[in-house]
């Protein structure tokens, strides 16, 4: 075999084709610093890594809920399970900011200005997927109009939980009316009833194709607990129990967070097993 033919095309009448593809030059040219410190640059590319890691998530917990109103409980597993290495590799995002001293993130702090992760649109999607509705969430984005009809729609529509609940009702469990016909832009709220199902299910056979679902969502909460927690301590170890930015409370707002489990059921419901 020829040299040349060893050689990989390096001449391409414009931009390359992977380039073209990925948009890698767009991606490593929209970091805009507003402050001196070298640190800022870590703190800023993280931030949006972990947007992008929320755009992925969002896209398999919506490919999961419609695979869902289909029956199809393969094609939405398929992507909860991708979804769980996403959400590892989004706690992985963690560590770049996990180890910042109070000096080091003061020394950009002010470059933040009003802005707050709670702002982040993709991670509001991600929260009223997981069944943690709030219109008064839309606020900050009345300014943007795009994004707003799409966190719109993102609460007016059923949560990822709501689909499995609808499911587990279709395939003949005792999901109360009252949980059905909820109001889907209200934050969920555990049912006994709902409790019931799931330890029903977790008393039966373990290799039944719901307690697989059953099992794979745990797995997501699991991970989004973590996630909750990595922010909380990341929080606490950069500024202490300030006030956040954006207003928020900071660490005391992170707690409240940190004690809350997503699908509250598949957990409480494992005391009854």
């Amino acid at each position: 075999m020829s040299q040349e033919a060893d050689t990989p095309n390096l001449d391409f009448a414009g931009t390359t084709p992977y380039e073209d593809y990925v948009q890698a030059d767009v991606l490593t040219h929209l970091q805009h610093l507003r402050s001196d410190d070298p640190g800022e640059m870590v703190f800023l590319v993280t931030t949006q890594v972990m947007e992008l890691w929320f755009t992925v998530i969002v896209h398999e917990w919506e490919t999961a809920s419609h695979a869902l109103r289909r029956d199809d409980i393969p094609t939405a597993v398929a992507a909860l399970k991708r979804s769980l290495r996403e959400l590892e590799a989004l706690n992985a995002s963690w560590r770049p900011l996990a180890q910042l001293t109070p000096g080091q993130f003061n020394s950009y702090r002010s470059a933040l200005g009003e802005g707050s992760g709670f702002q982040s649109a993709m991670y509001r999607r991600m929260e009223f997927l997981l069944g943690d509705k709030s219109a008064s969430m839309l606020v900050p984005h009345r300014g943007a109009p795009r994004v707003h009809a799409e966190l719109e729609k993102a609460l007016q529509e059923p949560s990822l939980y709501d689909e499995v609940l609808a499911l587990l009702a279709r395939r003949g469990h005792a999901v109360p009316a009252a949980v059905l016909q909820r109001d889907l832009t209200q934050r969920y709220e555990p049912s006994p009833e709902v409790e019931k199902v799931w330890t029903d299910l977790y008393s039966g056979d373990e290799s039944d194709e719901l307690a697989r679902l059953g099992e794979v969502l745990t797995d997501v909460g699991e991970l989004v607990w973590r996630w909750r927690n990595d922010h909380l301590v990341a929080t606490r170890r950069a500024m202490g129990s300030k006030t956040g930015t954006g207003g928020s409370a900071g660490v005391a707002w992170l707690e409240k967070r940190a004690t809350k489990n997503v699908f509250p059921e598949l957990w409480t419901a494992r005391s009854h097993v």
